[in-house]
């Protein structure tokens, strides 16, 4: 698998519809106009989107849409020239964003200049042998003096016959110029399952000869991914099964569907290319009964995995139905200017943009291994874990909050979409999460600043699920003046430090190194009274870190204390003692 995709976030742009271009070539101007320079201008928003590839659906000389090829080796006029679109891609590359190409070569049109021979030539023609089905005893329904086989039905698409190495060799050499000039990527095969296998070993084996973290990737909308998916073959192939598997379980409220979908994905060793819309289907928004659950939709895509694509305009939740006939396709390929996004859910783009940051920094989410710990028809809880470290997604869908728990080696869990923390108590945490929406949970170092994070907006520690309540008062401050009332002698009351002296009204000897604070630990004042450490907290004033902990003898008061003053020794009557001596943990 080429290395780069493991952190790849691709934007999809159809050019053609998204430039706002002529519907047919012919009639455009014979000047070209250098609509895709438009790209360039979008380059800030694609990175604002934490985006780092583009994929172009098609760009060279075609009749109409692109995908009935008239000239491999020439950008559209309706799009420019070679030049312009050098142009884009030296920007994309600049800005840190790889560029993949959509690469139709089971058919061409039929103003292809190989087919115009055969049509002026006929039998003489030297192309003959490029073309599938040729039958110089009928006639096509376009009246030709022959008929041959066109993709589909669709006799504006006349297939290429792959096994002829004429035809191949054209299409090779067309890779090696994309490379050449415009320093692609990757290819994204279009209708790969009607290519044959002998073909995509070899233009798979020649792309890779020339570059050897090339991406090619194979549109596969039914079958055993496998088939295509290998090491001879495609790195990757499109993950129609999820496609429709998330939208549906979002709309019927059931989870365990789009579970074996991912489950399906991950058997196959291979990162599939995971959309949720594209240039040939509805978008997301139109086909969601609740398009509020969006949000869910894209954290799933981005947290599974496999390599996400966001389709433009997609991003702002616009939405697009895909109807019957010649024009079916026209609502989902439209143009867009950059006012459009204001225009847009706001919202829905931040999230996208903060599930792209996540995916980038996280290698757990690119390329970890995945399990379930949690399904239900309206709720989902799984993780991805890699070198130990573990992300885990949480998802409801339901009509109210619901509290997944579940058992963490960590000692809190930060929301990464939000930034709330959470904390952990004796390897359990209880997370909240409201109905319709989604978290990403992680550890972060304490140190780190999270965005949006304030130290009030820490979740204090609840009890495990299964394990009786501890009632207790509300936290008390060391500070207090009035002491427990307990038969077991309590930390001193601090007084005002003098020169050399803790705030705890005996000298410091200051923390040894190496000594760090255990949560769960069972821990002993050098004064007696045994405490079990609850948590790490900030002060709300000046961010100092305070340890939490619990009275174990007589009533279970709650303290809080500086963390240094609580790891330090202390200078007894002369006899140097940790000030709280962990007992075990």
């Amino acid at each position: 698998m080429a290395h780069w995709i493991e952190k790849a976030n691709i934007y999809h742009i159809y050019p053609l519809g998204f430039c706002g271009c002529e519907r047919y070539r012919k009639d455009a101007s014979e000047t070209a106009k250098p609509r895709i320079k438009k790209v360039i201008k979008w380059i800030p928003h694609i990175k604002s989107l934490n985006m780092n590839a583009v994929y172009f659906g098609p760009v060279f000389e075609s009749v109409e849409h692109g995908y009935d090829t008239n000239d491999y080796y020439t950008i559209d006029k309706r799009l420019g020239t070679n030049e312009d679109f050098k142009e884009v891609c030296d920007a994309l590359h600049e800005n840190g964003i790889k560029v993949v190409l959509d690469g139709v070569f089971n058919h061409v049109g039929r103003d292809h200049a190989a087919f115009v021979d055969l049509q002026k030539n006929g039998q003489a023609s030297k192309y003959k042998d490029w073309f599938a089905g040729l039958n110089f005893g009928a006639r096509s329904p376009y009246g030709d003096s022959f008929s041959y086989d066109g993709w589909n039905g669709h006799y504006n698409l006349v297939k290429l016959d792959l096994h002829n190495q004429g035809a191949a060799e054209h299409l090779l050499q067309a890779v090696k110029a994309w490379v050449d000039e415009f320093d692609i990527d990757g290819i994204r095969f279009d209708a790969a399952d009607c290519l044959p296998d002998g073909f995509i070993k070899q233009i798979c084996s020649f792309a890779r000869g020339l570059k050897p973290d090339f991406w090619l990737m194979g549109e596969i909308i039914h079958g055993d991914y496998s088939r295509w998916a290998n090491n001879d073959m495609f790195d990757s192939v499109t993950n129609y099964q999820c496609y429709k598997g998330i939208y549906s379980a979002h709309n019927d409220k059931n989870y365990f569907e789009i579970a074996h979908n991912i489950e399906q994905g991950i058997s196959l060793k291979r990162y599939l290319y995971n959309f949720l819309d594209n240039h040939d289907v509805s978008r997301l928004t139109s086909v969601l009964k609740s398009p509020g659950l969006a949000e869910c939709c894209y954290t799933m895509m981005y947290m599974m995995y496999g390599v996400p694509s966001v389709y433009y305009g997609s991003e702002w939740g616009l939405p697009g139905v895909k109807t019957r006939g010649a024009d079916a396709d026209l609502p989902v390929r439209p143009e867009l200017s950059l006012d459009d996004i204001k225009k847009g859910d706001g919202k829905l783009m931040s999230h996208i943009a903060a599930l792209g940051k996540i995916r980038i920094e996280n290698p757990a989410v690119q390329s970890g291994k995945y399990s379930t710990i949690e399904l239900r028809n309206q709720t989902f809880l799984f993780m991805r874990e890699k070198d130990g470290s573990q992300v885990y997604i949480a998802l409801n869908i339901g009509e109210s909050d619901y509290t997944f728990s579940f058992m963490t080696k960590y000692a809190w869990l930060t929301d990464l979409l939000s930034g709330k923390r959470y904390s952990v108590l004796n390897g359990r945490v209880n997370i909240s999460v409201p109905k319709n929406t989604s978290m990403v949970l992680a550890e972060l170092d304490s140190e780190l600043a999270v965005k949006g994070v304030k130290p009030d907006s820490v979740t204090p520690p609840q009890p495990a699920a299964e394990a009786p309540a501890v009632k207790a008062p509300a936290v008390k401050a060391a500070s207090s003046s009035a002491p427990p009332k307990s038969n077991v002698p309590p930390a001193e009351p601090p007084a005002e430090p003098k020169v050399g002296q803790s705030k705890g009204g005996v000298a410091s000897a200051g923390v040894p190194a190496g000594r760090s604070i255990v949560l769960g630990g069972h821990y002993r004042h050098f004064k007696g009274g045994d405490y079990t450490v609850l948590h790490v907290a900030n002060d709300h004033e000046n961010c100092e870190k305070q340890v939490v902990y619990m009275a174990l003898n007589g009533k279970p008061e709650i303290w809080v204390r500086p963390l240094d003053m609580f790891l330090e020794d202390v200078n007894d009557h002369g006899n140097i003692k940790p000030r709280f001596g962990l007992i075990n943990n």
